[in-house]
């Protein structure tokens, strides 16, 4: 096996960690080492760890061994030569009546012999019983799973302990390189998972990256912002071009009035909070409400966004683009001008102020035919929006 640059101490490691469940990136940042190498070092594995063999202190060793030969020679019953070595009297005849027994018994052969028995994994049952390995993969190739497969071969094969096999064997069969003999490991990808390595059982432990800390979900929000009469009352979230380019979006929930944030910094929560806060503070006190935004990482710092701006920001619920509709179907109408494919910090803040210029001079049906600039200036001098 390639060690891939880490020392025996590291491999300990990464083998520690993939038990607990974390993920390659956790383990390759843990280690100091790329991603990739953890990842590789694990596939060719089959993500199932390969024990070196090693002898346990309960088995004979190679010098009693010798102990054994040399007393038979001198003509030692087995209880006389269990009680010299300190072992049971059954351990040492067994170990006779192995190895041709009496004065055939030689001790190198012997401890080759006992080393070979004890070599793992044997050979596979599906590579020694081509029938069984036939059906296996027959029905691996019809989506079935290993417990499905070992409970069909049960009711099929009843007392035929031939035909019959344990669903882990079939798993260590596809995943495991040193049995990789036994069976087709393209059928891996039939499997529910379709994994090429084996995962560990343990479920993985949350890092708390990703988690957006203090959160008000959208449940929260005033009822009054549903039914658009109350202006002030604000959408937004990134749109997105080629990685990592995103400007961000601002939507009006009463006029529909768009404002178009450049980021030419990236998209991180520290990138996006100076230029948010600052586009946020740009708008009117009065009209200054509220902001529901996605669950993006970019809006983790909303705590100090609301803290300048004295603006409450409500996060949607995940994967619930409709929970903030006004801004998914501006930001459609935007892709006219800022296409998914296109690099969006290419644009400057005065380029997208324009677009937004413009988009916000367009008839709308839902007023009219007004504009949203026309009913955003009205809203601007509206008592309404001042006593709201």
């Amino acid at each position: 096996m390639r060690d891939y640059g880490f020392s025996p101490a590291q491999q300990d490691e990464i083998w520690r960690r993939w038990r607990e469940g974390q993920s390659f990136s956790l383990i390759g940042r843990a280690l100091g080492a790329p991603m990739q190498h953890a990842c590789r070092f694990l596939y060719q594995s089959g993500g199932v760890r390969l024990t070196p063999q090693t002898r346990s202190e309960r088995h004979l060793s190679g010098s009693e061994r010798e102990e054994i030969s040399c007393g038979i020679a001198a003509g030692g019953s087995a209880r006389q030569l269990a009680k010299r070595l300190g072992r049971s009297p059954s351990t040492v005849s067994r170990e006779i009546a192995c190895n041709d027994g009496g004065d055939r018994y030689r001790a190198a052969s012997a401890d080759a012999a006992a080393y070979e028995r004890g070599r793992r994994p044997k050979r596979a049952k599906l590579a020694k019983r081509p029938a069984l390995r036939a059906l296996v993969e027959a029905k691996l190739a019809l989506c079935w799973s290993p417990e499905q497969i070992v409970g069909w071969l049960r009711r099929q094969f009843p007392g035929n302990a031939s035909m019959q096999i344990s669903h882990e064997a079939i798993y260590l069969s596809l995943y495991d390189p040193r049995r990789r003999q036994a069976i087709d490991r393209s059928l891996t990808q039939r499997l529910r998972s379709g994994r090429p390595m084996r995962r560990p059982k343990i479920a993985r432990r949350p890092t708390g990256r990703g988690i957006i800390r203090g959160m008000v979900s959208i449940t929260a929000r005033p009822a009054e912002v549903e039914e658009r009469k109350v202006p002030g009352r604000w959408e937004g979230d990134l749109a997105m071009g080629t990685r990592p380019s995103a400007v961000a979006t601002l939507v009006e929930r009463t006029s529909r009035y768009t404002a178009i944030v450049a980021l030419p910094d990236g998209i991180k929560a520290e990138q996006v909070t100076p230029h948010l806060t600052r586009s946020l503070l740009s708008i009117p006190p009065h009209l200054r409400r509220t902001l529901t935004w996605g669950r993006g990482r970019e809006i983790a710092e909303h705590q100090a966004i609301t803290a300048e701006t004295r603006m409450p920001i409500y996060l949607c619920k995940p994967r619930s683009p409709w929970q903030r509709g006004t801004n998914e179907n501006t930001n459609r109408l935007l892709r006219q001008y800022l296409p998914k494919g296109a690099d969006l910090r290419t644009f400057s803040q005065a380029d997208l102020d324009t677009i937004a210029h413009e988009l916000n001079h367009r008839p709308r049906k839902t007023h009219g035919y007004r504009t949203p600039a026309e009913v955003y200036a009205g809203l601007l001098n509206s008592g309404d929006a001042l006593t709201a």
